[in-house]
């Protein structure tokens, strides 16, 4: 799979329409089979960042992460994904219900998995960055696995 060209709009209502479009409107799949959720907060959460660049609320957008939108799509698909453990940093814990997927540089795709009605994994879209700062610590996180997930939801 090659990487997908970046996107490029003149205004951040175009960019949401695309995600609108593209992302909430769409059925997006796992390589392995999981559906993913794209809720319309996520978009605020994904691509905006905090313009001190402290933790903080997100109050400007991100040209960096909009433009890279397609590659979510991208990234979910795609067979060589690595995949990790999220991190919750409340907690300060590796969580089995959380996926981070790496596969463009140093792009990540954040989603949180739970059951659905018949039992079967599903997701929602939590966030994507490049983690130009973290990607060493996401690659020696533990790896993400079906199994443990599946039973840490199952409690």
């Amino acid at each position: 799979m090659s990487l997908p060209p970046l996107l490029h709009y003149e205004s951040v209502a175009d960019y949401k329409r695309h995600y609108e479009r593209y992302f909430q409107r769409a059925t997006i799949v796992t390589f392995d089979g999981i559906r993913v959720y794209f809720k319309p907060q996520k978009f605020g959460h994904a691509f905006y960042e905090n313009s001190q660049r402290i933790k903080g609320p997100k109050d400007e957008f991100s040209p960096v992460r909009a433009q890279r939108m397609d590659w979510i799509k991208a990234t979910l698909e795609n067979p060589n994904a690595r995949i990790y453990q999220g991190w919750n940093k409340e907690y300060r814990v590796y969580e089995e219900d959380r996926r981070v997927s790496v596969v463009y540089e140093d792009f990540v795709v954040v989603i949180e998995l739970s059951l659905g009605k018949q039992g079967e994994l599903k997701a929602n879209f939590v966030t994507c960055y490049v983690a130009d700062k973290s990607i060493s610590k996401i690659n020696n996180s533990p790896e993400w696995d079906r199994d443990k997930c599946l039973k840490k939801l199952q409690r």
